[in-house]
């Protein structure tokens, strides 16, 4: 009899897969040398401002001095810090309460690349104004090295799949808490607005022909904001902000009022002034471009109605009227009416338009206005506006015996006439946002959102557009009349020149759509910031004054392909431009850019 054996079962050996590879950075170095190269040229760009850039003091800055930084040395310190902070908190010896992570490796690249780019383009600019790098002593060399070697190293910080742009656009921004105490929450606060003011205070008093100084703090302004950005802090600071609204207000405001103490030249003043003049336009176009999506090319008409009202009433001697004087709150209430007679009657019989023939027609009526005040002349029509010539000497207000035309001392600071000034178009801002922001939230303001977003829908469901339409221009009209009113003290004079589409200077109604458009449509701040950044870039940049017109258009094509709701976002907007964004993020984590955060479960 024969046995069969039959064979043990044989247990297979188990396979044990390959770990993942670590990952890594777009340059193959170890993360510890890496970061060293990123302390490194921090350290290195900062030690670089205490030497020598170039050997003559014609390059602006004087950069010549040993131990004495200046012009772009300074700013090279200021991003040699952010590198280093970025750097230490990606390596661990600094952490923030409350923050689990704040340097992700695009927040660090950034922070290199804001050393880099001041440094590389102080280099560039010394070469090319002084006719060669021969010109550059050896603090600029070290500037340069240090600066490269601070991006190397942040290269080398694993950022995931994409290669650069992995660093540029990473969706894994920092998280960070909110602190719980709401005094921490004031202190923070407190603290971004003065450095905002002291950001605002470097930028405003950098002389008109140091372009290069300014260049390079608008580089590094940028690039800080980037990284602080992408780091999550910025998200953070806007959330703290949102709630505590009111706090965040009395400080913005309470710093508008120190500005003209921090200054010394009163032509600073002056350009506070215009920029809140040109914001305060701004944010009545905001109300028709931004709120109802009524596109007016024509909008700066509107302010030179107010401005010849102020200017007609306010007892000039070459006003067709000069024995008339009214008080400033009279000529003020005049203007407004006039400004709101006239957008009631531009407006009714062109608001049934929609889309590119309200365009048109809003274009054409702003050149009406500039033709008809160049023709009330006495010549060629009535004798009211004084032609070309315009209406001068207008003379300075008086306020409960206050007169703004002269100097004042303050607590031991001089504040000259442009100072006052400044503090009553502050006032007049700050009213214009009231009404901007109530009538926001009101009834009103969603039916404006209403006709925004589908007139035809908002009409089906009751709303009366062309009347609600006829109210946002009627409105927008008078804010700019308001403004219009002080401009023309401030200035002097009227004349039509500034009041046409496209023209050599801000505002006009194409620079006024720009800051609109560039700030943030629908927003307060938007238009504000968009005003400030148009305003002031031209008058620091002097290069730029044949040129403003491409560059900002360069500018806004920029904007719209990667920022299209503006720097300063409408939240409801923000989602409407990046829906598609939205819908491609995988289920177990939506990562919000807008607050830093990751929302797990989503």
């Amino acid at each position: 009899m024969t046995h069969t054996t039959t064979p043990e079962p044989t247990t297979p050996e188990p396979t044990v897969s390959p770990a993942p590879p670590a990952p890594r950075g777009l340059i193959p170095l170890a993360p510890g040398a890496g970061l060293a190269l990123v302390l490194l040229g921090g350290v290195g760009t900062i030690a670089s401002a205490f030497l020598s850039w170039t050997w003559t003091s014609e390059f602006p800055g004087d950069l010549t001095v040993y131990g004495y930084p200046a012009g772009l040395q300074i700013l090279a310190i200021v991003a040699g810090v952010f590198t280093l902070f970025f750097g230490a908190a990606r390596l661990g010896l600094l952490r923030l309460p409350g923050a689990e992570r704040i340097a992700t490796p695009s927040a660090l690249f950034y922070a290199a690349l804001s050393a880099f780019a001041v440094c590389w383009f102080a280099v560039i600019a010394i070469a090319v104004d002084l006719g060669g790098l021969a010109n550059l002593d050896p603090g600029g060399y070290v500037a340069a090295v240090a600066s490269a070697l601070a991006v190397v190293g942040a290269l080398t910080a694993p950022a995931g799949p994409g290669g650069i742009r992995a660093y540029l656009t990473s969706p894994d921004p920092g998280r960070i808490t909110v602190p719980a105490s709401p005094w921490v929450r004031r202190l923070v606060i407190t603290l971004g607005t003065a450095v905002a003011l002291l950001a605002f205070t470097y930028g405003i008093g950098i002389d008109s022909d140091d372009s290069e100084t300014f260049v390079g703090f608008v580089l590094l302004l940028v690039f800080a904001l980037l990284a602080f950005n992408r780091s999550g802090l910025l998200a953070r600071y806007t959330e703290i902000s949102s709630r505590h609204k009111g706090f965040a207000v009395a400080l913005a405001f309470l710093a508008a009022v120190i500005f003209p103490f921090t200054q010394s030249d009163d032509h600073n003043a002056n350009l506070g002034v215009n920029i809140l003049t040109f914001g305060t336009v701004a944010l009545g176009l905001n109300i028709v471009v931004g709120l109802t999506g009524l596109l007016d090319l024509g909008y700066v008409a509107f302010l030179g109605v107010g401005s010849y009202t102020a200017a007609l009433v306010s007892g000039s001697e070459y006003s067709r009227f000069s024995g008339t004087q009214f008080p400033f709150w009279a000529a003020a209430l005049t203007g407004m009416a006039v400004t709101l007679v006239f957008g009631v009657l531009i407006g009714a019989p062109t608001l049934r338009l929609r889309g590119d023939y309200l365009a048109i027609v809003t274009l054409g009526f702003g050149e009406i206005f500039r033709i008809a005040v160049n023709n009330l002349d006495g010549s060629s029509g009535p004798n009211i506006t004084n032609g070309p010539n315009g209406i001068s000497r207008i003379p300075d207000l008086e306020i409960f015996g206050f007169n703004l035309g002269d100097s004042h001392d303050v607590a031991g600071f001089t504040l000259g006439r442009f100072s006052n000034y400044f503090f009553l178009m502050l006032l007049v801002t700050a009213i214009v946002v009231l009404v901007f922001t109530r009538a926001a939230d009101s009834r009103i303001g969603r039916s404006w959102i209403a006709i925004r977003e589908d007139e035809t829908a908002a009409t089906a469901m009751g709303i009366n557009g062309f009347r609600v339409k006829l109210v946002a221009f009627a409105l927008g009209a008078s804010l700019a009349g308001l403004a219009g009113t002080v401009g023309a003290h401030v200035s002097y004079s009227v004349n039509p020149a500034p009041y046409q589409f496209a023209g050599a200077a801000p505002p006009n109604s194409a620079f006024l759509l720009a800051a609109v458009v560039l700030g943030g449509m629908g927003t307060v701040n938007g238009p504000l910031l968009g005003a400030a950044l148009l305003y002031l870039i031209p008058e620091k940049l002097g290069f730029l004054q044949n040129y403003e017109l491409f560059a900002f258009g360069i500018a806004l094509v920029l904007l719209m392909r990667f920022r299209p709701e503006g720097v300063i976002a409408n939240r409801r907007r923000q989602l409407e431009f990046h829906e598609i964004d939205q819908l491609d993020v995988p289920e177990k984590g939506l990562p919000d850019s807008t607050l830093g955060v990751t929302k797990a479960g989503a």
